[in-house]
């Protein structure tokens, strides 16, 4: 056995890395995407394309016998001017599926939103830095470097004290999922609780988040993207985003839902798929976006800006999406039985809302994901669910 100082330096190629679309080669190393470049060259605002690659899922899987793991990053950071620097992002290490070690990367790039609602940045280059494990089972074993879920991740060198070879595959299924900020991890404490992860563990499947923090938004490209990557199961959380940037009314909103599906279709027509509706977000329950920031008190929360009143002219709230949603697929499930509805509100309810409300009235905190995460795993993978193995029947 080597010791730590004998390091082996292994390329950190496409093969090492799950729940990624693409990656691009840039002057530092390698940079995981959630979207395809097709897709990029598509994408209208600087706030998805950061959103896709910050490698929300995206992890380093590999076997090994080394004690002591080097992983050398280029982060990108995000903060947002006038508030304090948030923490480092964490870098999760599980052996053989189970969370051993964490530890954060200092330096990198500071990207610095200077306004919150067109989302104009400033950055400022930085340093490299190295994500360091140590003390690790001397045995072979499995091993996951999950990258953090806030940050872009500029991956750089993998050095370890004993040799490395892709992991073998596993024969999980693989889980595509599309959803907001909440599926993108906003708010939860490190890379394996946000709450597809969380999720996804508990299923026992290999998880593909394409959540995009303020990006679900119905783009074709993004269809177009899950339509082309392989897939056992597949979700779309999707409604949220559509309210609180207020991008569309009724009558876009149910045809640009067909779209989705039907695009999705070309690529999976029988592949198991979960419409999945908003969970509970009391300021936007009746009431129509734009979602503004409110820093009343000096805590940031949101608050809806539209006028309730305006429902009738085909404004969308929350429960006018739930209620889409539900009739669309209902009536798509007559010709598609691979095709399923869940309400978003028996992820997080009321009454989780009573027990764990929303820090901002928009985001759950680490608890909200977890119990997001325990309700999906219940709802769609437990027996009878959409994505069990064997599917007793339809939600």
């Amino acid at each position: 056995m080597n010791t730590e100082h004998d390091w082996i330096t292994t390329p950190v190629t496409a093969d090492l890395l799950r729940g990624f679309l693409e990656v691009e080669p840039t002057a530092h190393g390698l940079l995981p995407h959630r979207l395809p470049a097709r897709a990029r060259r598509q994408i209208p605002d600087e706030q998805l394309g950061v959103a896709e690659a910050q490698p929300s899922g995206v992890r380093l899987v590999f076997r090994t016998r080394a004690t002591t793991i080097e992983l050398d990053t280029l982060p990108t950071k995000r903060v947002y001017q006038g508030f304090p620097a948030p923490a480092d992002g964490v870098y999760d290490l599980l052996v053989d599926g189970r969370l051993a070690a964490q530890t954060t990367v200092t330096g990198g790039n500071v990207r610095t939103i200077v306004d919150m609602v067109t989302q104009t940045a400033e950055l400022c280059e930085g340093p490299a830095g190295t994500a360091r494990f140590t003390e690790l089972p001397a045995r072979d074993k499995d091993v996951e470097i999950w990258l953090p879920h806030t940050e872009i991740t500029e991956l750089i060198a993998l050095r370890t004290n004993a040799p490395v070879e892709p992991a073998p595959d596993n024969g999980r299924r693989v889980w595509l999922h599309h959803g907001s900020s909440i599926s993108h991890g906003s708010n939860a404490a490190h890379p394996t609780a946000t709450w597809p992860a969380l999720a996804a563990a508990q299923g026992g499947v290999e998880l593909v988040n394409l959540g995009f923090s303020g990006s679900a938004l119905l783009d074709p490209f993004t269809a177009r993207a899950m339509r082309d990557t392989p897939a056992d199961l597949i979700s779309l959380k999707i409604g949220i985003n559509v309210v609180n940037t207020d991008v569309m009314r009724l009558r876009a909103f149910t045809p640009a839902v067909q779209g989705f599906l039907d695009t999705i279709r070309e690529g999976h027509p029988t592949t198991p798929l979960l419409v999945v509706s908003p969970v509970l977000c009391p300021v936007q329950e009746d009431t129509p976006g734009p979602l503004a920031p409110d820093f009343d008190g000096g805590t940031l929360r949101f608050k809806a800006t539209g006028d309730p009143a305006e429902r009738a002219a085909g404004r969308l709230t929350l429960n006018v999406i739930r209620d889409a949603l539900a009739r669309l697929v209902e009536q798509r499930a007559d010709d598609d039985t691979n095709l399923y509805y869940l309400d978003g509100r028996d992820l997080y309810g009321e009454e989780d809302y009573t027990e764990l409300p929303l820090p901002d009235e928009v985001h759950p905190d680490p608890a909200g994901h977890r119990r997001i995460g325990e309700n999906f795993a219940r709802l769609a993978f437990g027996d009878g669910g959409p994505f069990a193995t064997k599917t007793a029947f339809r939600h």
